[in-house]
């Protein structure tokens, strides 16, 4: 029996480990998981929520049904997977709540693993705050050693009311986020994320042109230039906001970003 049990064991053991290989190797060539989600029990968003979404959030609306109903489950998920706090003395409302969530849903939904585990808290402000630690106020910023994402609402309500001029502090800061939990995990999706930066870098080290055309076009705002953080956070502004134009201007970059993302919804 001991035996018996032995092998099964490890025949279940090679069989998954298998698994994990092939479909990293299907990951690197298509840039997308075997399998983006699986839901078992649905979870739905109370009619207020799903309100919200639908008179206030351009990306929902721009799904097909099926996908809306995997946005409305992983907004459920999400939502009870963090702690929501509000800052001298700001209310976390219901419009807070949806909208930073679907805002990280938005930018995971081609992830199987969308939750982004390395943030549990998220720390809402009324408007700029000012940091005890480097004596300067701040619209957002994200503390991994704090599991903490931070928003000034007044900043993140602003970066939705023009939605083309590729500043938005919501998609800016959750692409820390998703950078850094990408960073620090090895999950499939993590993989192709990591590997989709990884090509991005190797693709403007061997082309100078492209490097300087970035500059020069003034598409990306300067701060772009700070960091890879920083790089690709804005990038992702970009992408969001105004995916037409990046396409059209760096057809390759936007290659590049659609896949690292497994990004193929609402027309992008």
């Amino acid at each position: 029996m001991f035996l018996v049990v032995f092998f099964v064991g490890m025949t279940l053991v090679i069989l998954s480990r298998f698994y994990v290989f092939i479909e990293q190797q299907y990951a690197l060539k298509f840039n997308s998981p075997f399998f983006r989600t699986f839901i078992l029990f649905k979870k739905t968003l109370p009619k207020s929520q799903r309100l919200i979404l639908e008179r206030k959030f351009l990306f929902y609306n721009q799904l097909d049904h099926r996908d809306k109903t995997i946005f409305q489950h992983r907004m459920v998920a999400f939502i009870n997977s963090k702690t929501f706090i509000g800052r001298e003395g700001l209310k976390i409302t219901d419009d807070m709540k949806t909208l930073i969530s679907a805002t990280a849903v938005m930018l995971t939904f081609g992830f199987r693993n969308y939750k982004l585990h390395l943030f549990e808290n998220i720390i809402v402000y009324p408007k700029m705050y000012y940091s005890q630690i480097n004596e300067t106020y701040h619209k957002g910023e994200i503390n991994p050693r704090l599991k903490t994402i931070v928003f000034s609402w007044e900043d993140f309500e602003h970066g939705y009311k023009v939605g083309d001029d590729n500043l938005n502090l919501g998609i800016h800061e959750f692409g820390h986020a998703i950078h850094l939990n990408a960073f620090k995990n090895s999950d499939i999706s993590s993989q192709i994320f990591n590997n989709g930066f990884g090509n991005i870098t190797t693709y403007l080290n061997e082309h100078k042109t492209v490097r300087f055309k970035l500059i020069e076009s003034r598409y990306f705002r300067e701060y772009a230039f700070t960091n890879h953080y920083e790089f690709f956070a804005v990038l992702l502004e970009n992408f969001m906001e105004t995916p037409e134009h990046f396409r059209y201007q760096f057809p390759e970059l936007y290659r590049y970003m659609k896949g690292m993302l497994n990004f193929n919804f609402a027309n992008y």
